[in-house]
């Protein structure tokens, strides 16, 4: 069938595309063919339910979650092009030592995990919110009181100012010592 992919991209895409994301040639034609299979009506675009046939989003207990989070500086479509799939994309490429890293840096990677915990998006996480989240995360292999307990003793260790919330420098600096830049990373194929 030959490779439809390359076909559609061209060289000047590919490196703004380089460019924006830190993704090698070989990395972005990759993901442009997986981005092309996901693209059931052939129309350059995916939608939410594209995603949601991901396997590894559709049992994962965050996927909703994540797939949000490519729809979320579109204000008018529901669809997300080939560019957004890669700067979302991008948030979990390994940094690169003495390389920018805009879009994966240390600080874009602790504001992506702390909006999948900011269920409302007011900026703030609360015990509600992180008991929702923890819900989904475990279901029914721990009990909704042993959730609660998890979700106060987390706001009352990540909680400075006392106002029974998490904020995203309170977020910051509750995983101050976590290796998110490993644990927010996906190999991609070179």
């Amino acid at each position: 069938m030959g490779n439809r992919s390359s076909l559609l991209l061209r060289d000047e895409e590919i490196a703004q595309i380089q460019d924006e994301t830190g993704f090698t040639p070989n990395q972005i034609e990759r993901l442009y063919s997986r981005f092309t299979s996901l693209d059931r009506g052939d129309c350059g675009t995916l939608s939410r339910e594209d995603f949601l046939r991901i396997p590894e989003l559709a049992i994962n207990p965050l996927g909703e979650r994540i797939v949000n989070a490519f729809f979320e500086d579109i204000s008018s479509t529901d669809r997300v092009n080939f560019r957004q799939f890669m700067q979302v994309l991008a948030r979990f490429r390994p940094i690169q030592k003495n390389r920018d890293n805009l879009l994966n840096s240390r600080e874009q990677k602790l504001q992506f995990a702390f909006k999948m915990y900011d269920l409302d998006g007011d900026g703030k996480i609360s015990k509600d919110e992180l008991f929702a989240i923890l819900h989904m995360m475990v279901g029914a292999n721990i009990s909704d009181e042993q959730l609660n307990s998890i979700a106060e003793r987390t706001i009352l260790e990540a909680d400075q100012n006392d106002d029974q919330m998490i904020s995203l420098d309170e977020f910051c600096k509750a995983l101050e010592k976590a290796d998110v830049e490993q644990k927010m990373s996906i190999r991609f194929l070179n």
